[in-house]
């Protein structure tokens, strides 16, 4: 789950990260009525999920009430890289003498958390990483040892930290590993992490992931879940409780279990085609739930064919036919649906599906052969 800059930032005052005083607003009276009392200048921060604010005018400094006023009438509603700003974070502005990267993100192939740190912030690290490698230090954490003083001095040391604040930027980057660590997250990251002349180093700008599998045990974190920022589907598929993930293609995919529909994914790529999701319907789906996954399917509009592939195990291919022919019933699909039954009472399924004679159904006996007509029948 990913939070907005201003519920970062609250995570991160819990954990003790130095953090601009700021407050939320979703109205131009808030907003000024937050800049009032924070204390002029301000800066007016359009709250979306998505970067590049900046370079789109959805972050303004205001000098006064009337810019503030100005600029919060002007975020409030703009779109944003197909993101409408609904929320503003109003904040006080910082004095900036440097700025810098941080983040600790979970490494799925080292199977540990990935520390990282530049003196090149508040520009896209992607960039940076493209353009000159060896400006981002990096430096792997050991689960059992956590993040100790000698991890922030190697990162700090590695990348040309100024030295008077290399004590500074250890402990932010400890107290920010302390926050990865207790809200379970798999990403934060501050860009930048500023330097004041003063010298204080602070997070300016907070970009947090936190893993949704870890809510249960964190009340206050699962409530800042705001289903309006999520893609409509995927909101839909966590309501009926099927696991989906949203992909850029056209061809609708359902299988049972996550091994088979990555395998899936994969053979409808290699025959030229586009998956336009991930959906796992399960390892023991019901029609029901069968009925469901369709519904979810076809409510992307980009899709123009879906492909079913089920390995009946603890899933009976009866239970999937019987759910398609509930779905065809139900919602008339108009695209063509290829559908792959192997496995416990696979035959049964086979024979449902051809009494029904749904329309626009084809069957298929293995999953290359599924794969292929798929893309083909999608165009």
């Amino acid at each position: 789950m990913d939070l907005l800059e201003y519920q970062g930032k609250l995570l991160f005052k819990r954990h003790g990260v130095p953090v601009s005083p700021g407050a939320p607003a979703t109205t131009v009276e808030e907003a000024l009525a937050a800049a009032d009392e924070i204390g002029y200048p301000v800066v007016v921060k359009a709250q979306v999920l998505i970067g590049g604010r900046g370079k789109a005018g959805g972050i303004k400094l205001a000098a006064d009430r009337d810019e503030a006023r100005a600029h919060a009438e002007a975020i409030l509603g703009m779109d944003i890289r197909g993101h409408t700003v609904h929320e503003l974070w109003i904040e006080k502005a910082s004095d900036i003498a440097a700025e810098y990267y941080a983040s600790f993100v979970f490494d799925r192939a080292a199977k540990k958390t990935l520390a990282l740190l530049s003196t090149e912030g508040g520009v896209d690290i992607e960039e940076v990483a493209e353009r000159d490698p060896d400006a981002i230090a990096r430096v792997h954490i050991d689960p059992l040892l956590g993040f100790q003083d000698f991890h922030g001095r190697e990162l700090a040391f590695a990348s040309s930290v100024d030295a008077d604040v290399v004590r500074g930027v250890g402990a932010l980057l400890s107290r920010l590993y302390d926050a990865y660590v207790g809200e379970e997250a798999m990403l934060v990251e501050v860009n930048p992490l500023i330097v004041t002349p003063e010298r204080e180093v602070r997070a300016l700008d907070a970009k947090v992931t936190l893993d949704d599998n870890a809510l249960f045990r964190h009340a206050d974190n699962a409530a800042l879940r705001n289903p309006s920022a999520e893609d409509p589907q995927e909101q839909m598929a966590k309501e009926r409780g099927l696991t989906y993930v949203k992909l850029d293609g056209n061809i609708g995919i359902l299988g049972n279990g996550a091994g088979l529909v990555m395998s899936t994914l994969d053979v409808v790529a290699q025959a030229g085609g586009h998956p336009a999701n991930f959906l796992d319907a399960g390892g023991g789906a019901k029609a029901e739930e069968i009925t469901s996954a369709v519904e979810v399917i076809l409510d992307n509009e980009a899709v123009t064919a879906v492909l079913f592939n089920i390995f009946g195990g603890i899933t009976r291919c009866d239970e999937v036919a019987r759910g398609l022919i509930a779905a065809f019933e139900q919602i008339k699909p108009q695209v063509p649906f290829v559908v792959r039954l192997d496995g416990t009472n696979d035959e049964e399924g086979r024979r449902l599906l051809a009494e029904a004679n749904l329309p626009n159904v084809h069957t298929e006996a293995t999953m290359d052969g599924a794969a292929r007509k798929v893309v083909e029948l999608a165009g």
